[in-house]
């Protein structure tokens, strides 16, 4: 009888242990997932966001398997005795930039290696990364309409071409803006937005304004130029992971056949 006892108490035990251990997994398991969603959708390569992953999951005493594509997560978490705890698969959200989320989650990682950070410590920090609040609107406006500007310069246009590079940039980001409010296709809103920064830009050539206006013109773009895809597109590529390395480089190439199409209906437009 004490030995039925002695046994059932043990597995009783073992049963509160799993579950607990079950329970644990999948809060570490959703955290992890929501910091490869954040880190996929603010610019993070790929190889990046696995290794952020992992270091947070050994640091908190789990093992992981990884699938990363460009639109979702598979995550698989296992405790060290390889035994299964957790698995789950998560929507990654619309790809943008946003470089403080990127390193703000790299300087957590390290926190969670070096210092020991618990799993609320963690969610507390990613509640931080996700209010800080982004530069306001004008800002970005005014300065991205003076990198346009410094661009033209840099080609050899005067004052009057710079000045008209700026306010077709300016004037083109803005559209992109309401055009994504709006909720347009993203393609979409590169074509309006390279569509007016050209059709302003035309005007200040079809009207012969300034001595150089076809600098105005060539630059009154460049603030499309999809960087960030296809520097990720090589990186994922150069680290063996072909595949969201095609998806990003074929992302690039449509941005870049959208502001190609807005050059031409701009130049169709003004015959020129």
């Amino acid at each position: 009888m004490k030995h039925l006892l002695l046994y059932s108490l043990t597995n009783r035990t073992e049963l509160l242990k799993m579950k607990r251990l079950k329970e644990d997994s999948q809060l570490v398991g959703n955290v992890l997932l929501e910091i490869g969603s954040m880190l996929m959708s603010s610019g993070a390569s790929t190889h990046r966001t696995r290794l952020t992953m992992e270091r947070i999951a050994k640091g908190l005493g789990y093992g992981i398997e990884l699938l990363i594509t460009q639109r979702a997560l598979m995550l698989t978490i296992t405790e060290k005795d390889q035994q299964h705890f957790f698995s789950r698969l998560k929507r990654i959200s619309p790809h943008g930039v946003n470089f403080r989320i990127v390193s703000g989650i790299s300087h957590l990682s390290w926190n969670v290696r070096e210092e020991n950070w618990s799993v609320a410590q963690i969610t507390e920090e990613l509640h931080r990364l996700k209010s800080l609040p982004h530069y306001p609107r004008l800002v970005v406006l005014g300065l991205v309409g003076l990198a346009g500007a410094a661009f033209c310069n840099i080609f050899g246009g005067g004052a009057i071409e710079m000045t008209v590079a700026f306010v077709a940039t300016v004037a083109g980001l803005f559209i992109r803006q309401e055009a994504m409010k709006k909720k347009f296709n993203p393609y979409l809103c590169v074509f309006f937005a390279a569509f007016t920064a050209t059709l302003i830009a035309g005007l200040a050539e079809h009207f012969q304004i300034g001595k150089e206006p076809d600098k105005a013109l060539a630059t009154s773009v460049l603030f499309l130029v999809p960087g960030i895809p296809l520097i990720n597109s090589v990186t994922d590529l150069m680290d063996g992971n072909i595949q969201n390395g095609m998806v990003r480089a074929m992302n690039g190439l449509m941005i870049a056949f959208s502001i190609a199409m807005g050059l031409f209906a701009a130049k169709m437009i003004l015959n020129f």
